[in-house]
């Protein structure tokens, strides 16, 4: 019989991961639990399992009483001429253990004894399976599409069930049973039929960890993720850096032919995903965001978070994208309230003059400009000169001069 249990408890610790020393705890608990249903208390009670072998002893310490007219109660007590038969050396006053035989208790007292092991094997696999998922939390995992509950679905991921609620779901995608996704684990919580856990296909950080998984220069840290604005089954735009300069950030996420940012698109059913440089100059940053339009110069103001940009008269409608996406992804990428006009009507527009940027020189506007209030002189404002782009920074625009 100890054999047989030993290997009972082996293969609950193997398959459900319970260890067997809070299985032989509850085993001595339950015993104590039949002590106390079958005699009427348990104070004095004591189990003793051998984990090695599963040999137990169960036994009640008795005080030693002269005789038994001394006996107020016989769970509690013993008289000298019942202990001596236990201890030859036992005297008034001394305490004995003498042994229960567990195949004495009671039908009732047996079941109960059962139901205490049955009631902790399954508090343990609650335990193991919150702890298991909670490590997940923040996670990606692969699941399988069980069933609709409702408007929510169920997925199975192997020990547990996870619900994808309505608001998690990607209004164009039409998951059927047994589909295999890869889901967000946004939260676990502990309840008394197990743990609930909450998963997400619309997270932006959902795109975040499928890049990791692909991306080996996102995973050990040389390539950073700074922002991610996504509209779930549409479009998103992520916007990367690279902590070495070795290491071009945009090409390390897309890959040899596209092959890392497509898999990650493969797996998000089609989402078109726009990876753009990562820039502390907000001007630069907003101009990369609102890629793939060309921008005339940027007006940044980083205290406001606001930003004015101008665009040529050809590339206002993509600027803006089909139903403001682009501009608005753009705005939640980079933080900042975006206007966006085009050069006929920037030249209008009060405190929008192309012409203080124009040079008379070349006649023609600058290629790129990005103001950043950060730069002021009194004089008006500076000009930084490179091969290819003029960068200038005020703090507001100038007037003619």
């Amino acid at each position: 019989m100890n054999k047989e249990l030993l290997e009972a408890l082996d293969a609950l610790e193997k398959e459900k991961e319970i260890s067997k020393d809070s299985i032989f705890d509850a085993i001595e608990n339950s015993l104590i639990q039949a002590c106390k249903n079958h005699f009427g208390k348990s104070d004095n009670a004591k189990v003793e399992i051998d984990r090695e072998t599963g040999d137990f002893r169960v036994y009640a310490e008795k005080t030693v009483v002269e005789s038994k007219e001394d006996i107020t109660d016989p769970v509690l007590e013993i008289a000298l001429a019942d202990a001596v038969l236990i201890d030859k050396k036992a005297k008034a006053g001394d305490v004995v253990q003498v042994e229960i035989k567990s195949k004495e208790f009671g039908r009732i007292a047996a079941t109960n004894a059962k139901n205490v092991i049955l009631q902790k094997i399954r508090e343990e696999e609650r335990a193991v399976l919150y702890n298991q998922f909670y490590d997940k939390e923040r996670d990606v995992v692969t699941g399988i599409v069980q069933r609709y509950v409702g408007r929510n679905i169920s997925i199975d991921l192997g020990k547990a069930d996870a619900l994808l609620s309505e608001n998690e779901q990607v209004k164009s995608e039409h998951l059927r049973p047994t589909d295999r996704v890869k889901v967000y684990i946004y939260e676990v919580k502990d309840t008394t039929k197990g743990p609930r856990i909450l998963v997400s296909r619309t997270h932006p950080e959902l795109v975040r960890k499928l890049f990791e998984s692909e991306v080996t220069e996102v995973r050990d840290g040389t390539v950073e993720i700074k922002a991610i604005a996504r509209e779930a089954g549409s479009r998103t735009k992520i916007a990367v850096w690279s902590n070495n300069p070795d290491v071009d950030p945009v090409g390390a996420c897309v890959g040899m032919n596209g092959s890392r940012v497509n898999a990650v698109v493969d797996e998000l059913r089609g989402e078109k995903i726009d990876i753009i440089c990562w820039d502390d100059n907000p001007g630069i940053l907003i101009e990369n965001a609102l890629s793939p339009a060309k921008v005339v110069f940027v007006i940044a103001d980083g205290d406001e978070k606001t930003a004015k940009v101008v665009v040529p008269d050809t590339q206002l409608s993509l600027a803006i994208g089909k139903e403001g996406q682009n501009a608005r992804l753009a705005a939640r990428l980079t933080g900042f309230k975006i206007d966006i006009k085009s050069e006929t009507q920037a030249k209008d527009a009060p405190g929008f003059r192309l012409e203080d940027y124009y040079d008379d020189e070349e006649e023609e506007y600058y290629e790129e400009e990005y103001l950043d209030p950060d730069a002021i002189e009194d004089e008006g404002y500076v000009e930084e000169e490179n091969e290819e782009v003029e960068y200038l920074e005020v703090d507001e625009i100038p007037e003619n001069e």
